[in-house]
């Protein structure tokens, strides 16, 4: 795998004030994951809500992770991760696997994959992937990866974690009538 620099353009002269993005780019709705893996037998993982599919052939997916992570270079090493994507009831797992420095596995329920990687009990939905390519963008690394295994259309179930405007949300079921 190679890292490759993405060049950003600095020449529209318009300086955006970082916090403005983010309030701005909050009004995005995103689901919200749980990037998994295994160092030294032990499971890893952090809340990411910049997750998406690539492609379907092959099957890609993407994901993106701050520099500054600890436990990102952790997964790299493994060359491979699953993905978790939150059902609604899960709010408390990603403040969770948000905080730095605490056990984030404490009180999970947790299984591994084919691959030894973390499944967390309750998810919508999981992804087993191998790293296939990464590249620093600003201050994230934006990491695409290939399924190799996926959760079975009988796991799907339940509403997905939702995040908007600075808070976590779930769809609304509305009576057909």
């Amino acid at each position: 795998m190679q890292t490759v620099q993405i060049p950003l353009d600095r020449a529209s002269g318009v300086a955006i004030e970082p916090r403005s993005f983010r309030n701005t780019l909050g009004h995005f709705a995103s689901g919200i994951t749980i990037i998994a893996g295994a160092s030294d037998g032990e499971p890893i993982g952090f809340t990411c809500q910049s997750f998406y599919s690539v492609s379907t052939e092959p099957p890609l997916i993407s994901f993106s992770v701050m520099l500054n992570s600890t436990t990102y270079p952790k997964i790299r090493a493994t060359g491979r991760f699953s993905v978790n994507v939150l059902s609604h009831s899960q709010h408390e797992i990603s403040n969770q696997f948000a905080r730095k420095g605490t056990d984030k596995w404490a009180g999970i329920d947790w299984k591994p994959t084919a691959k030894r990687n973390p499944v967390i009990a309750g998810t919508l939905m999981w992804l087993d992937c191998e790293i296939t390519a990464e590249y620093v963008a600003g201050d994230h690394y934006v990491v695409i990866g290939r399924v190799h295994e996926m959760s079975t259309p009988e796991w799907h179930a339940g509403q997905p974690l939702l995040y908007f405007k600075g808070q976590y949300r779930h769809l609304l079921q509305l009576e057909a009538g």
